[in-house]
């Protein structure tokens, strides 16, 4: 996929991201491996520009800023108290926010119903990874700014539309 703008510093990233997955790490570690270099080399809010950094009031807003066939880097942009459904992910997944808070409630699928099983205050600087299974979420911008995070996915989602494999609607329990 071409870059459509020159952002500062995405080269960096995307070469790092791919000796990274060019090692056949597993999904857990390759989310691990990618964590720790967002933790080294995560982007200012000058990644996008002032108008992608604006978001949409109908919702949080993807933007793929890179694809290839083994990764993909997305820069994400929430306003306050916008959110996801409840989801999980088709590949593994390593994050870092930028601005904003990103509530995460984490559940387990019980077969009639989801359990909480834990929840995380994401705030800029933070960064994380995880992989399938296990990975079932939900995610909303707590704070009084728009948030901006970026998400590396260990696939192609310019090809796929999304990184989410699956919503959930079974209620919680």
């Amino acid at each position: 996929m071409k870059l459509a703008m020159v952002r500062p510093g995405l080269a960096d990233l995307v070469a790092g991201i791919a000796a990274i997955t060019g090692r056949g790490l597993g999904g857990r570690a390759a989310a691990f491996a990618v964590a720790d270099l967002l933790r080294d080399r995560l982007h200012t809010l000058d990644l996008l520009t002032p108008q992608e950094r604006a978001g949409s009031p109908e919702g949080y807003v993807s933007q793929v800023l890179h694809a290839q066939e083994d990764f993909s880097v997305v820069a994400v942009v929430w306003r306050p108290g916008q959110g996801t459904a409840i989801h999980d992910h088709v590949s593994w997944c390593a994050f870092g926010v930028i601005s904003g808070v990103e509530h995460e409630t984490v559940y387990r699928d019980m077969g009639d119903h989801l359990a909480e099983v834990g929840r995380a205050d994401n705030r800029p600087g933070d960064v994380s990874g995880f992989a399938p299974p296990g990975d079932i979420h939900r995610v909303r911008n707590t704070s009084a700014e728009v948030g901006v995070s970026v998400h590396v996915y260990g696939t192609d989602v310019s090809r796929l539309g999304s990184s989410v494999r699956r919503v959930y609607d079974l209620p919680v329990r």
